[in-house]
């Protein structure tokens, strides 16, 4: 149980306090290891509690030392916003602070967040570089350095800002890897930064049992006919529709609301202000549809969504994984429909 690990009684008395007993996988076996300092990478889906795995060392480590500093690199706004909240609840009641570093916000607000007591920066590979450039942070004082997502960060061609970042810390650092998936690139990544790393492979299978698929067959004029006639029945409570295109997410958005659906729409041309408060309207119940496109299939994590709709057919296999895996989450049930005409 969590009890068993070598890590503070006020953390151990949080870990409790959210009713986290047993660890998963991916935290039973990576846990250990970067108490102990060890290079770790973990192959994991989200979903598998690797933020927790990595969390709670970390925090354990700046407990013993107040001046450790911990870098979190992460592809996106969400997951950044998701990796702050959660270590807010297991440092709950300790001197222990993170500042968020992503694009779409403001870099003054940031600045003077950076300029006041803190242990953790949790950001985006862009707007990390640019705050190196500008020297309001200075990585030589990292000693620990999170990579979340990496193949999505690569994907979404932040490459060079990542090693730029990578490049900038100090050459002895504690380097912690996750990814989902393995390509050429990613290997080539892991020998360039990572010791002697101790690799833990967790992948559930890639789609969870827990959700039933099928397709409908309907003509591109009629799916949004068809998407509203769903949408009207009871058990399609809390449905992400998947969209490809920007406007396209924002066009079928704003058709739910006209037709009287609690709707609402996160995509790349919207605040990061405006997207988080759609989001935690949608967790809260108080939206019944969430129209997005891809940037959101990645490492949301949000309760009871009973469907997932791929409106528009996904890119890849590996986009329609990510896309249905937002239901069926822990061992609830979720039912995923894909339109083709």
């Amino acid at each position: 149980s969590f009890n068993d690990f070598k890590i503070d009684q006020r953390l151990k008395n949080n870990i409790a306090d959210r009713k986290f007993v047993f660890p998963t996988p991916i935290q039973d076996r990576i846990i250990p290891q970067i108490l102990m300092g060890k290079d770790v990478v973990g192959m994991a889906n989200t979903g598998t509690g690797k933020t927790a795995a990595f969390l709670i060392p970390l925090i354990n480590k700046v407990i013993l030392n107040h001046d450790e500093k911990i870098l979190i690199i992460v592809p996106t706004r969400e997951l950044a916003q998701q990796i702050q909240d959660e270590l807010r609840a297991f440092v709950k009641g300790m001197p222990i602070y993170s500042v968020s570093c992503v694009g779409g916000m403001s870099i003054h607000a940031q600045i003077s967040d950076l300029r006041r007591m803190h242990n953790f920066v949790i950001g985006t590979p862009g707007r990390l570089k640019d705050l190196i450039d500008r020297r309001i942070i200075d990585l030589k004082s990292f000693k620990s350095v999170v990579l979340d997502e990496a193949d999505r960060m690569l994907d979404m061609g932040f490459i060079h800002d990542m090693k730029y970042v990578m490049n900038s810390m100090p050459k002895e650092k504690h380097c912690l890897f996750f990814s989902a998936t393995l390509s050429i690139e990613i290997e080539r990544l892991m020998k360039e930064i990572l010791k002697d790393p101790l690799v833990v492979s967790v992948k559930t299978q890639e789609i969870s049992k827990n959700i039933e698929q099928d397709v409908v067959k309907v003509p591109r004029e009629r799916k949004l006919d068809e998407l509203v006639k769903l949408l009207g029945q009871k058990e399609f409570n809390k449905v992400l529709v998947f969209l490809q295109t920007k406007h396209g997410a924002e066009k079928i958005s704003k058709a739910l609301l006209d037709k009287g659906f609690k709707a609402g729409s996160i995509h790349g041309n919207k605040t990061q202000a405006n997207r988080q408060k759609t989001l935690t309207s949608f967790k809260n119940h108080q939206r019944q549809v969430l129209v997005a496109t891809d940037v959101a299939a990645r490492g949301l994590d949000i309760n009871d969504i009973s469907h997932v709709i791929n409106y528009d057919i996904p890119e890849s296999h590996e986009d329609y994984v990510h896309r249905i895996g937002r239901t069926g989450r822990g061992n609830k049930k979720g039912k995923a429909l894909t339109f083709i005409d």
